[in-house]
């Protein structure tokens, strides 16, 4: 069993060998594979072609166009579930408390200042390290709480950058 959500709408999912239900109504379809990430899909008399635009495996999101609409899917597997019963559902955003440089470098742009809501995968600033830039990215969402560092200032590994 899992959740799927969309448009903050949460389905119920359990798929059995011959079956899928959703919120325990068992879903009668045709499906047939056009590619390998193309379906053809005939349900209740209704005939719509789904693609698979992006999978992020690590946030367990899914892009599908259905027709000429782009839907965003949010999946939870009973893991999930069960965390989010417990209230462990959000500790990896309740652990960001900073970023440190992943190594010696000099600071050449600054994306964020104090006040700043960030979400996970959000620009944080560019690190200059052997003549490359890095992208310095938010390890999860959080509140910028200080920016520890300033333009072109030499920084060494380790070093606190910013606090969340």
């Amino acid at each position: 069993m899992f959740t799927v959500t969309i448009q903050n709408k949460s389905y119920s999912v359990e798929k059995t060998e011959d079956t899928i239900q959703v919120n325990s109504k068992t879903i009668d379809w045709d499906l047939q594979w056009i590619s390998d990430r193309k379906i053809h899909l005939i349900y209740e008399n209704k005939s719509v072609e789904a693609e698979l635009i992006s999978l992020d495996k690590e946030a367990k999101t899914i892009q599908i166009k259905f027709g000429n609409k782009v839907s965003s899917l949010q999946l939870q597997d009973r893991f999930d579930i069960l965390l989010e019963q417990m209230g462990m559902n959000n500790m990896a955003s309740q652990a960001l408390k900073e970023v440190k440089a992943p190594m010696p470098g000099l600071i050449l742009d600054l994306k964020v200042k104090p006040g700043d809501e960030v979400k996970k995968g959000d620009v944080l600033l560019i690190l200059e390290a052997m003549k490359m830039e890095n992208i310095l990215k938010s390890p999860g969402d959080g509140l910028v709480k200080s920016v520890k560092v300033s333009l072109n200032q030499s920084v060494e590994k380790n070093q606190v950058l910013i606090q969340f």
